[in-house]
């Protein structure tokens, strides 16, 4: 099983991010856990310098913009 963070204020551009995460990995056929990370010190502490932003299994993969399904496939 894969895990997929989501890193950002919870804003409708974090939101459009989990979705497009989702139905990546629907496309993919990965099972997956998906966590939103929405404390302010939780993504400095990551490291992340723009939100939104997205990790597969911890490696921070997207940083500062809203990736559709079809990138996010491609990096699975």
């Amino acid at each position: 099983m894969m895990k997929f963070t989501v890193y950002g204020s919870g804003c409708a551009k974090c939101e459009q991010l989990c979705e497009n995460t989702q139905n990546a990995a629907q496309m993919k056929g990965v099972e997956c856990v998906i966590e939103k990370i929405t404390e302010m010190s939780a993504i400095i502490d990551a490291g992340i310098l723009r939100t939104p932003a997205l990790a597969i299994d911890d490696e921070i993969v997207l940083e500062g913009h809203v990736a559709n399904s079809e990138e996010i496939a491609a990096l699975i």
